[in-house]
């Protein structure tokens, strides 16, 4: 689902005009980003929660050339879903 998608979704649902839900949902994304760039989690109840992880450095070798490659350490998003969503999607 795309981000236009997901406005006229609630839009037509509760009624309010898409430039006043596509004000909200930017303000919640940008809050979204601080935190996570401040490695706080985020935990949306009945849905998951998002936590900044830590990659490890490592070493690597190309599969085409052959040279060894050093992979630095990196920040990524990690997400886990909620018990109620897990069981949703098993549902289906």
């Amino acid at each position: 689902m795309l981000k236009k998608e997901l406005v006229n979704e609630v839009s037509t649902e509760l009624s309010i005009h898409k430039q006043d839900v596509t004000s909200a949902l930017d303000i919640m994304l940008d809050t979204m980003e601080k935190a996570l760039k401040e490695e706080r989690r985020i935990e949306l109840r009945g849905f998951g929660s998002f936590a900044v992880r830590k990659r490890k450095a490592r070493s690597t070798k190309n599969p085409k050339t052959g040279t060894i490659m050093n992979i630095p350490e990196r920040k990524t998003i990690h997400f886990t879903m909620s018990k109620s969503l897990k069981e949703a999607l098993i549902q289906e």
